[in-house]
């Protein structure tokens, strides 16, 4: 395996039963970001057409996974890459998600730009170490002088009939991962621009796509289909405008939220339908935004929630108050490190908070 590395540093240069596609015509040739008439394409094709040309744009960009070469990708994602790029580019690996990760790891700290395929990321398990202690964290621990340019991708969350070991949504524990960016694509549009912005960014990137939305086509427009386009990262995506309630969602459920805003509105309900797009950076100006015109506020997730208030919601009294550990990989140093954790008196203060004892954060600052 390490064979593969420094071959490297030589570098020159499942159909699905988802959504109604009438549906998806409705909505997109009609929502904000597509132009009329525009191109159809699949999600598969967009990845593959992004990964093309992100690798005909740097030679520093390469393919890592299990049968993405000879088999043209466990899902097609990859299909062609290995006959116009080579093996040197487009390798093919054995199932050992820690090796071929950790090797991925290791050629971004030597500035080559790996895209490591996942078959599931619930097999993104057996890298993790890699993945959370090396990629994510070394930035940060090295004081900016090691930078980590790696994008893990592959398909995440439920399927159809793989059981509980192939089907988890991991968007909430890498979410919660400092060092690391967390995207999450729904339409061709998506897949295309974010997965471009993926590889270009100097930092790892999770990126995770979902198996029944890789035969899914949806409009494309010109300005997506050109080789610079690319969707900044962290900014959300208002798939439908509404005034009623506010509905975010993020994936394959952006699809099942735009069905149930057509539903609301037979009912006279108008639902404004945010396409998350990145869980980590998460755009909480456009959530914000809405929530304040809306005035309410239903997530969607496939994962399970972090916690739930809506049972006595109507009995609070104040907003609720969260302690948590900063945002940030643990320092070494103990006074820093006493910064990043929770803390005695940051406990006294929330309370205080809540209890109208104290001024609020909003107006100290």
């Amino acid at each position: 395996m390490l064979a593969l590395l420094r071959r490297q540093i030589n570098f020159g240069a499942i159909s699905s039963s988802g959504l109604d596609r009438s549906l998806h015509r409705f909505w997109f040739n009609g929502s904000r970001g597509f132009a009329a008439a525009a191109k159809e394409m699949t999600v598969r094709d967009a990845l593959n057409s992004a990964l093309d040309e992100e690798m005909s744009a740097d030679p520093k960009v390469f393919i890592m996974g299990e049968e993405v070469g000879e088999y043209q990708g466990a899902y097609k994602v990859t299909k062609g890459l290995l006959e116009k790029y080579g093996p040197d580019r487009v390798l093919d690996t054995p199932i050992t998600e820690a090796g071929f990760a950790g090797i991925g790891v290791g050629a971004a700290y030597y500035g080559l730009k790996p895209v490591i395929e996942f078959m599931t990321f619930n097999f993104s398990m057996q890298a993790i170490d890699h993945i959370i202690n090396s990629a994510a964290k070394s930035n940060y621990m090295s004081s900016g002088q090691i930078s980590v340019p790696i994008v893990f991708r592959g398909p995440n969350g439920a399927a159809a009939g793989v059981g509980a070991q192939h089907s988890q949504c991991f968007a909430a524990w890498y979410g919660s991962c400092p060092g690391l960016k967390v995207l999450t694509p729904y339409s061709s549009e998506d897949a295309r621009g974010l997965l471009k912005a993926a590889i270009r960014d100097p930092d790892p990137v999770v990126f995770l796509e979902n198996e029944l939305m890789y035969g899914q086509s949806f409009p494309v427009s010109a300005e997506a289909l050109d080789s610079s386009f690319c969707i900044p990262i962290g900014k959300a995506k208002i798939e439908r405008e509404g005034k009623d309630v506010t509905i975010t969602a993020f994936s394959k459920m952006v699809g099942y939220a735009l069905q149930a805003a057509e539903a609301l509105a037979k009912e006279g309900i108008s639902a404004e339908v945010i396409n998350l797009r990145s869980i980590r950076p998460l755009d909480r100006a456009t959530i914000n935004a809405s929530v304040r015109k809306t005035n309410r506020l239903v997530t969607v997730e496939e994962g399970l929630p972090q916690h739930v208030i809506e049972e006595s919601f109507g009995y609070l009294d104040a907003p609720v108050e969260r302690i948590a550990g900063a945002d940030v990989p643990m320092p070494y140093a103990a006074n820093l490190e006493r910064m990043a954790l929770p803390q005695i008196e940051d406990i006294v203060r929330a309370a205080k908070r809540a209890c109208y004892r104290s001024v609020p954060m909003a107006a100290a600052a």
